[in-house]
């Protein structure tokens, strides 16, 4: 089971605590879980590949797959949810369902739970107040085009860059700053070399639960139902861990010298404003986006 999270990230203390022990105890030791943390097989695409391709068995990668899937990019569409209920309404229901209908077709991949990466946020080497304080900040996003439009949108330069080189890259001041969800900037050691973080929200990042389809298909039917569930619980138990480290999380950041900016209304209005034409291209492209959205949003409470 490969993913990219430092090993005390919920994702892996709920592959530990809850998928290693239900998969192994409930086979009676037929099957055996070896979770390969922090990019130990390879970064996002390497370790998706590999399981693609069967050279490893399960994967918890993000939304790595919406190049070739564009369905699959609609969750991290910016400001589309509201909270973590938000979230799990949309994605364990029908809507989670329709997202992930290609992936086993297409990529030979078989989704078996979403779990949680967070609302993603800013970290920086300076205090960004309003959208003034974009201009000219080196960023660091995932190679994705959606992040990458959104970036420059707002009115920063991107540099994408995976994951294992934002330490490196903020160290060095290549880039000023870098967007993920606080968890991951705790876990990885980020805040070593930032000063401050804007509570921005801008998008919701989910992981999947992924298993190679022939590997799948090779297991009894009892197997296949244990790791259907273990998936489940582990992900529901990520789900929780990660929502309720977030102010344990913003607290430990604040005693290592964090400073948190909340954004004012008119501030998150103009983060908002600035991402509409995100969306119009989207409508554009896709005459089944505009639907979807309006489906999502209805979702919150």
């Amino acid at each position: 089971m490969a993913n990219y999270f430092a090993e005390d990230h919920p994702q892996n203390i709920a592959l530990k605590e809850k998928f290693k022990k239900i998969v192994e105890a409930e086979s009676k030791g037929s099957l055996k879980v070896q979770i390969f943390p922090n990019s130990t097989l390879g970064a996002e695409k390497e370790f998706y590949d590999g399981v693609r391709n069967g050279t490893i068995e399960m994967g918890i990668p993000g939304l790595i797959m919406q190049a070739d899937i564009p369905k699959m990019a609609v969750p991290e569409w910016p400001f589309l949810f509201k909270d973590f209920h938000h979230v799990k309404t949309v994605l364990n229901g029908p809507i989670g369902e329709e997202l992930t209908a290609d992936l086993e077709k297409e990529h030979g991949v078989k989704p078996l739970a979403w779990s949680a990466n967070g609302f993603r946020m800013i970290s920086s080497n300076k205090p960004i107040k309003s959208m003034e304080d974009f201009d000219g900040l080196r960023l660091r996003m995932p190679n994705i085009p959606n992040y990458i439009s959104l970036g420059k949108l707002l009115g920063a330069n991107i540099t994408p860059l995976p994951i294992s080189e934002i330490f490196t890259a903020l160290e060095q001041k290549v880039v000023d700053g870098q967007d993920n969800p606080i968890a991951t900037l705790r876990a990885s050691g980020w805040y070593e070399v930032q000063s401050d973080v804007l509570e921005s929200k801008h998008m919701f990042s989910p992981n999947i639960y992924i298993i190679n389809s022939q590997f799948w298909k090779g297991l009894s039917k009892n197997q296949q139902q244990i790791i259907e569930k273990a998936s489940k619980i582990a992900a529901e138990y990520e789900f929780e861990l990660l929502e309720k480290s977030y102010e344990d999380d913003k607290k430990f950041l604040e005693e290592h010298g964090i400073k948190f900016t909340t954004p004012s209304k008119e501030f998150s209005d103009d983060m908002q404003k600035a991402a509409q034409p995100l969306y119009d291209e989207i409508y554009q492209k896709f005459d089944w986006a505009k639907g979807l959205v309006e489906r999502i949003k209805s979702e919150a409470d």
